[in-house]
């Protein structure tokens, strides 16, 4: 049993709530609002209905738009420390990271404490319930990272599904990290090992879950990569990496291994449903067709990905082949924000470059956000609205001067650029109301990242 006692009060609950007849919701069949008991939808009411039996609290949502919570499923929340970092500055990946890394080597265990806290107060104000976070960084001192995060997500009450990620593979043996960002693949697996033993919740419903994670092709070792396929496998836990993110990572691969990215990693066990990629920018059409007969997931990151000038990942593709395609704010110092729905934006309008206005709509996109990430991370009990799912919601009102005029709610949402939910709820307990996270002290959070960032930066 899981030693963080998440989800405690919200498994005691049996209040029944109705969040009754809102503005707009992503399903038609959900018009007449949601039932909610202990952390459960128990009824989804079309429009004019009413619950079946006795409810103890209506919240009324005819001001609001109703969503499934939204999934962020890439992210490196350390990277809050860092945004816009004026070294890194106008630049691609690979000299983005040479110039970053060197300042990450030197993150401590209250760095990470904010930086983490940051990044899921930003998300959830977003709307977001479920996050997944890629941490590879380890260096000397921060070996229990991802305990600290584990710790922070409870405070907050996100759902987490932390990947411990990895790098093994130096500049001295031709990966892009320094020496001193790097462990030996012994000591990286036997934490995962712990790790997956002291947080990994499989049950329906879990509100921490743990993958493993090598950081990339151009940092991690062969034998790790096929090590970490392995112990996911013996464990039932899922894989992630980022993979096909740039046209140097394709050049290092060739290099290194003699393969295209996708080709070394089926080599190494990867190519499964197991696994789910960040990124997935450039495939070509037989690896697309391959990806999505594995049914191998990826998230996509536009926001990064145009940051760093990347490219544009071929979605609609890869969905019509089969793969689950979800969304990701990815690092905060590659997007500069952590904010799910205007991430949702950005897909919206990026997919438009790329694929016909009638195929690339605000439904699709925010589908991505909600059930497309669910499934990236292995999960069926999240990403809709639906009897049996996790009452995990939230609701945005339209009462900005960017909506005055919106004529579709829901479509307002995304072309309008909705920046914050007015409430959320997570497991069936509200941690937003009224656009403020509950009991939680935001002016204090910010003076403290203002400081840390200082530090670092001047370290």
């Amino acid at each position: 049993m899981n030693e963080l006692a998440y989800g405690v009060k919200t498994l005691k609950s049996s209040r029944r709530i109705w969040i009754k007849n809102p503005l707009a919701t992503l399903d038609s069949e959900s018009a007449g609002g949601v039932v909610i008991e202990g952390q459960l939808i128990v009824e989804v009411l079309a429009s004019g209905a009413s619950p079946v039996q006795p409810v103890d609290e209506v919240f009324d949502a005819r001001e609001h738009v109703l969503l499934p919570g939204l999934i962020n499923s890439h992210h490196h929340f350390y990277q809050t420390l860092t945004r816009a970092f004026p070294q890194a500055l106008n630049k691609s990946l690979f000299s983005w990271l040479k110039s970053l890394y060197p300042v990450w080597a030197k993150l401590g265990e209250e760095m990470i404490e904010v930086s983490t806290q940051v990044a899921l107060a930003e998300l959830l104000l977003s709307g977001c319930t479920t996050a997944s976070d890629h941490h590879y960084l380890f260096p000397r001192g921060l070996e229990n990272a991802i305990d600290i995060q584990m710790a922070q997500a409870e405070k907050l009450g996100v759902r987490v599904h932390l990947t411990r990620g990895s790098m093994s593979l130096g500049e001295e043996d031709g990966g892009l990290p320094p020496q001193s960002t790097v462990q030996d693949e012994e000591t990286i697996l036997d934490d995962s090992e712990r790790l997956i033993s002291r947080y990994h919740q499989p049950e329906a419903g879990a509100m921490s879950r743990v993958a493993l994670a090598p950081c990339s092709p151009f940092s991690v070792s062969e034998s790790l990569m096929r090590a970490s396929a392995e112990l996911a496998q013996k464990y039932d836990v899922r894989l992630h990496t980022h993979l096909a993110e740039t046209h140097d990572e394709t050049a290092f691969c060739i290099k290194m291994f003699g393969l295209r990215p996708l080709d070394y990693l089926e080599k190494v066990g990867w190519l499964t449903d197991r696994v789910w990629l960040a990124h997935g920018i450039h495939f070509n059409d037989d690896e697309i067709r391959r990806l999505g007969a594995a049914g191998t997931g990826i998230c996509h990151c536009p926001s990064s990905n145009m940051l760093l000038a990347s490219g544009l990942c071929p979605t609609l593709d890869l969905e019509r082949a089969g793969s689950p395609v979800g969304l990701g704010v990815d690092g905060s110092a590659s997007n500069d924000g952590s904010n799910m729905i205007q991430e949702v934006r950005q897909a919206f309008l990026l997919g438009r470059l790329k694929y016909d206005a009638a195929e690339i709509t605000h439904q699709k996109v925010l589908s991505w956000a909600t059930e497309g990430s669910a499934r990236c991370l292995g999960r069926d009990d999240l990403g809709s609205l639906k009897v049996g799912q996790q009452a995990d919601i939230a609701l945005f009102k339209l009462d900005e001067l960017r909506f005055a005029g919106a004529g579709d709610p829901l479509a307002a949402l995304v072309l309008c650029g909705a920046h914050q939910a007015d409430r959320v709820m997570v497991a069936g307990q509200w941690r937003v109301i009224d656009a403020a996270i509950v009991d939680y002290d935001i002016a204090q959070l910010i003076q403290r990242q203002k400081a840390l960032a200082r530090k670092l930066a001047a370290s």
